[in-house]
């Protein structure tokens, strides 16, 4: 699979997963098996193994501010980390675009030494305005239409640029959905139905790679999307599986023990669905006793300050930073709809086989 200038020996992408879902380890484990690895950007200032030089405002045991957060020295360190595993195979960074301070997060993942940006969650129209200055790095923007993939390809024309590969992803995918809640459910807007046409607009635009994400398992699935005619698929949940993921243990059990009935969409205050296990957190936003939001972080801009946390009943960050650190009552645990079928963990080098070679 080629992404702008760089060769991927498999056609598999890692899906970004924050917070501390897909870090060094997984990223830089994923790479060295061929696959691409990818560095989520998300709550960075979490992040454990930063050197004493590194310097994180916490307040209240939660990065300060959006510079706290999205922490450039800590991204910078994580994918430092990531090349001491991989070397220089390429490595990319995922960068949610309803973040605040998207732009600034863009060229610190450049200067970071990430070969390819990928971005979702809102449609990436001022991609290129923020990577000008590193010609080199590739750009993926996730779409769920083939209109949204039209829309950038027209407002990219300013920047004399195309994407150089386009994730279209369904609706069975961990987190947030590119879809309105009952258009999940929906034929029409499944995988399989949405890669078609994408794959037409894709030829418009000069043949843009057209990778399939959301709901991809086993190496049948991938087969299914390359027969398709995508030039490769995105996975997140099943590396959750993997020892190598960055995630506490206590977040893969919560998947290893998670029944297919556990997971599920629910409100976001991004504003966008998102699929997750239910836990003890949406049992205690419904009985009003879940932890009081503060908006400390200040993540992501459609929240509008802690606005929209307050009406879903939970800060986005606080709760994915939990997660990461363990806290089984108040963490947030986001997973595709194939969450439920880890058993067990496995090495990435394992999973790498079993997705190329078969079960």
């Amino acid at each position: 699979m080629k992404i702008g200038k760089y060769e991927i020996k498999h056609p598999i992408i890692q899906g970004g997963m924050g917070v501390g879902i897909s870090w060094d380890q997984l990223a830089g484990h994923v790479s060295l098996e061929g696959g691409l690895g990818v560095i989520s950007a998300v709550g960075t200032g979490y992040y454990k193994k930063l050197s004493p030089k590194v310097n994180i405002v916490m307040r209240k045991d939660k990065p300060k501010e959006v510079l706290n957060f999205y922490n450039k020295d800590a991204l910078k360190e994580i994918f430092d980390n990531a090349r001491k595993i991989c070397g220089k195979l390429p490595i990319a960074c995922n960068i949610l675009y309803a973040i605040n301070d998207y732009g600034r997060v863009v060229k610190d993942a450049c200067e970071a030494g990430a070969n390819i940006i990928i971005t979702g969650a809102g449609i990436p129209t001022n991609m290129p305005e923020f990577t000008k200055n590193f010609p080199d790095v590739a750009l993926v923007p996730i779409v769920s239409s083939a209109r949204a993939l039209k829309l950038i390809c027209k407002k990219w024309k300013r920047y004399n640029k195309i994407p150089d590969a386009v994730i279209v992803e369904g609706p069975l995918s961990g987190g947030h959905q590119g879809f309105k809640y009952d258009d999940c459910f929906k034929d029409e807007f499944q995988l399989e139905s949405i890669v078609p046409p994408v794959i037409e607009e894709a030829k418009n635009w000069g043949d843009i790679p057209v990778i399939a994400a959301g709901g991809v398992w086993n190496k049948n699935d991938i087969d299914k999307f390359l027969n398709m005619g995508c030039s490769g698929v995105q996975m997140g949940t099943r590396f959750i599986g993997t020892f190598e993921c960055d995630a506490d243990e206590k977040f893969k059990n919560v998947l290893i023990n998670a029944k297919e009935e556990d997971i599920v969409l629910m409100s976001s205050p991004v504003g966008l669905p998102a699929r997750g296990v239910k836990t003890n957190l949406q049992f205690s936003i419904e009985n009003k006793t879940a932890p009081k939001v503060q908006c400390i972080s200040n993540c992501v801009s459609p929240c509008n300050r802690g606005t929209e946390a307050r009406i879903v009943g939970y800060c986005i960050a606080d709760r994915l930073g939990a997660a990461y650190q363990g806290d089984v009552d108040t963490g947030l645990f986001f997973s595709g709809s194939n969450g439920y079928k880890i058993d067990k963990l496995i090495s990435v080098k394992e999973l790498m086989e079993k997705l190329t070679k078969g079960e």
